[in-house]
């Protein structure tokens, strides 16, 4: 092929590649763990095992990239390459279909990467090589410019992707049509690539002359010493530590949504972006007093109890992780090297991104039973940021001034005091799992009684007194002037099956609620989460002083509703909605039907919607209306003296003479005209940004 016509290669059809590649790489991470997240409960740990298969499949790729370049003849790289991207398109569409959602024997993460192995896992790993790849092709097809930049344009890409899936594509496209639109894409990336492979397969093989010329200006490149190889593989893998860390702490505290996956791994890009497309970015004077700035705010917030705020949260933690990962790969590029050893420097950054995901998604589960990878990493990145800093002001001055030791004192005390109270705990037990961390512990009475409670994350999902004369009591959200509360109460007196009613309920937690069960009643209870189960039957008694038949259903509770035959249920009650990371998937159209199935004829759903961040109302009320249920709104205020929790509870049947009720008309509170329904949500569309508070 002509110069000229690899010029025009060189300079338009490969940069594209490159752009292209990273944005159908990064556009299918939300795609399809959004699409496989209702099936294991909504938990934020999907989000962190499908990065953690992602960053290991990138590691895969880019060490494919090393071989194919090191190895592989020149003139069969392309062919190679373009030929497996042609045959991965055997394998669309991506979306796994209904055969594949999960039993509750299975473990989760595993049965997630075998998911993903299965549907996505070889045209995510040939996207994955495309970045080494092309820059390895670019310095063969324009020899004496330098790559390295394609690099920042590939994060471009990959931002790109990950800005407009939240704002663009989730709002606007169903699932099954952001498939089909992402398999179109990457088919046409795959014929993109033909005139790169076949310029590059036409490239002229050089003489003995010419290796031996291009062997000898080579020559004064020296392998990177093996401090060189350890930074490659530490910083990325700290930085990947810090990325999952942050989503899964602010996921815990608001919702397991796309967007929330977008923010860190975004802002984690542009730190590439920001450090590979030149020197200018990364000062490390600024940058390393940004990061220890935001990492004492941070513990002035934890100190202070300024943490109640999610607006805090996520500004705090994200402005940490950003300034952070701009230490750790501005350290990285000062350390790139020539050319020759491009791939193998990718390769060692991928490598270091996948044992940071490992230690987040897998080690630490097993090893923490509290979300201390947090609290660690922070105080581990101070000490980071304080020998860069330390680095750029010895090289301005010549020494540290003492003023500048004594602000490194006083920040250090402020971190170690807010990060250290992290790792404390007046908890009697805590257990932590795939779905995420419960918590048991004593709670002090106004009048002086002993009360147990559970929680999960922040969250408090049920307490019990522990005297004897009051443990039978329904309190927090379940107390009997609630919406639940009442429900339970005149159920019995307005449904034909006034003696032994059937109640179902979607999410055990301390199992508050089968405290109204009555002899001849019957009370199924599901729940996802073993830990839960086991942690009720050990510490709170409301199930075992149940005077009424108890089953308990484990699994994902839409799931197990799915596959049973009709219940009959005078009550189904949806409690999975309290904690702040909510299972969308038992908020869809789809799933109120199956609900509806499963009533008696006269049933009536109870639908828990207090959250702290999220106002459910909206999509709850426009739901119940779209498929013909009525509904009333009961709302209850916190009353400390009897230990209720202030709660939020729609009600929702066919049942006419039941809503009309004259106890619950009464305690019913009239929306205001501001109330405005939302577009149901569907299984394949739902929008968490409009409910935001």
């Amino acid at each position: 092929m002509e110069k000229s016509n690899r010029g025009w290669i060189h300079a338009w059809v490969l940069p594209l590649a490159v752009l292209w590649s990273a944005f159908l790489l990064f556009q299918v991470q939300p795609l399809i763990s959004k699409t496989i997240l209702p099936w294991f409960g909504g938990s934020p740990t999907v989000w962190t095992t499908c990065m953690l298969f992602f960053q290991v499949m990138l590691f895969g790729g880019y060490l494919y990239a090393h071989l194919v370049a090191t190895k592989i003849p020149q003139r069969w790289q392309g062919i190679l390459h373009g030929g497996l991207l042609l045959g991965a398109l055997l394998l669309m569409p991506i979306s796994p279909s209904q055969a594949w959602k999960p039993t509750p024997d299975v473990w989760p993460p595993g049965y997630i990467l075998l998911l993903l192995l299965t549907h996505l896992g070889l045209p995510y790993f040939l996207l994955s090589a495309n970045g080494p790849l092309l820059q390895h092709w670019f310095s063969q097809l324009a020899p004496g410019k330098v790559p390295y930049r394609l690099y920042a344009l590939s994060n471009i890409g990959s931002l790109a992707a990950l800005l407009t899936y939240p704002f663009l594509v989730e709002p606007n496209w169903t699932l099954p049509f952001q498939s089909s639109i992402w398999c179109w894409g990457y088919t046409g990336f795959a014929l993109l690539l033909i005139p790169i492979a076949v310029a590059v397969a036409l490239l002229p093989i050089r003489s003995k002359s010419e290796n031996a010329n291009r062997t000898e200006a080579n020559s004064g490149e020296t392998m990177p010493s093996w401090q060189t190889l350890a930074a490659w593989i530490c910083l990325p893998a700290f930085a990947s530590i810090m990325l999952l860390a942050t989503t899964n702490h602010v996921c815990q505290n608001m919702a397991v949504v796309p967007f929330l996956w977008v923010v860190p791994l975004s802002l984690y890009l542009l730190t590439f972006i920001f450090c590979f497309d030149g020197d200018g970015w990364y000062r490390r004077d600024w940058i390393g007093w940004m990061a220890i700035g935001s990492i004492v705010l941070i513990s002035l917030l934890e100190i202070f109890g300024g943490m109640l705020d999610i607006a805090w949260v996520a500004v705090s933690y994200f402005g940490a992780m950003f300034f952070i990962c701009m230490i750790c790969h501005g350290e990285l590029v000062r350390r790139k090297p020539a050319p020759k050893y491009l791939t193998l420097f990718y390769l060692m950054i991928s490598g270091g991104g996948a044992l940071g995901g490992l230690f987040v998604s897998l080690g630490c589960p097993m090893i923490f039973t509290q979300y201390y990878e947090m609290p660690l990493s922070l105080l581990i990145a101070f000490g980071l940021a304080l020998w860069v800093t330390t680095q750029a002001i010895q090289k301005q001055l010549g020494a540290t001034p003492i003023w500048t030791m004594s602000l490194y004192f006083l920040c250090l005390l402020v971190t170690l005091n807010g990060q250290l109270r992290g790792f404390k705990s007046d908890y009697l037990q805590s257990r932590r799992n795939f779905y995420g961390v419960l918590n048991i512990g004593q709670v002090p009475d106004v009048g002086g009684e002993s009360i147990l409670a559970m929680y999960h994350g922040q969250i408090m999902h049920g307490f019990q007194y522990q005297s004897p004369d009051k443990r039978q009591t329904p309190t927090s959200y379940y107390a009997r002037n609630t919406g639940v509360g009442l429900t339970m109460f005149r159920i019995s007196a307005q449904l034909p099956q006034a003696e032994g009613k059937r109640v179902g309920v979607v999410g055990l937690g301390a199992g508050t609620l089968a405290a109204y069960g009555k002899p001849g009643d019957y009370f199924r209870f599901y729940e996802i989460n073993d830990d839960v189960v086991t942690l009720a039957e050990e510490y709170f008694t409301f199930l075992d002083d149940c005077k009424a038949e108890v089953d308990l259903v484990l699994g994902d509770a839409r799931l197990s509703l799915e596959r049973e035959p009709d219940q009959k249920f005078d009550v189904l009650v949806l409690d999975a909605f309290s904690g702040d990371a909510i299972p969308t998937h038992l908020l869809t159209q789809e799933a109120f039907e199956i609900y509806q199935r499963h009533l008696a004829e006269g049933g009536v759903l109870a639908i828990h919607v207090s959250n702290k961040h999220l106002d459910l109302r909206p999509v709850v009320l426009g739901t119940c209306d779209a498929i013909g249920l009525e509904s009333l709104y009961i709302t209850t205020g916190a009353d400390v003296a009897t230990q209720q929790t202030g709660s939020q509870w729609i009600i929702a049947s066919h049942n006419r003479q039941f809503l009309a009720d004259d106890t619950m008309q009464a305690a019913a509170t009239k929306l205001g005209p501001h109330m405005v329904y939302a577009k149901p949500w569907t299984d394949h569309f739902s929008n968490l940004l409009e409910v935001l508070k």
